[in-house]
């Protein structure tokens, strides 16, 4: 009996590895895109720490920023660094992923606003999330940037 349930633990586990896995190839960003990712990493944190701490951001946004964040730090990842490309990228691909779904809810004008780096990087940062970045990119019902 005990067996039975540790067996089916371990089938679970390694079940939800393996769907998780294949999300993170799913969303990853495709050719240069995953450069650019690892190129802008470092104002990537400091934009999530950022955003998680503003408190006009609906609350769902703030929690997602807060465990992309508290998943960040932990040393253990989804995918061992051994396994080529996708080990050291895999923190890349949730950050790319969560930011998608950030600025689908809160709109580019609050990723704006808390952005530390360059306008180029944040143009990269734009092609990742699969937003514009020019004037007219504000969806009907953002709030305003300024």
């Amino acid at each position: 009996m005990v067996a039975d349930i540790l067996v089916g633990g371990a089938v679970a586990v390694a079940v939800s590895w393996v769907a998780l896995l294949v999300g993170l190839l799913i969303v990853r960003p495709k050719g240069p895109l995953l450069t650019e990712a690892l190129r802008i990493l470092p104002d990537l944190v400091r934009l999530l720490r950022r955003l998680a701490g503003d408190r006009t951001l609906p609350r769902g946004v703030r929690v997602r920023l807060g465990l992309l964040l508290a998943y960040l730090v932990v040393p253990v990842d989804l995918i061992p660094d051994f396994v080529p490309v996708l080990g050291y990228a895999d923190d890349a691909i949730l950050v790319v992923a969560v930011l998608r779904s950030v600025v689908r809810r809160a709109g580019v004008g609050a990723v704006r606003r808390h952005w530390p780096g360059t306008p180029d990087g944040f143009a990269a940062l734009c092609r990742l999330t699969g937003v514009g970045h020019a004037g007219g990119d504000r969806r009907p019902g953002d709030a305003d940037a300024g």
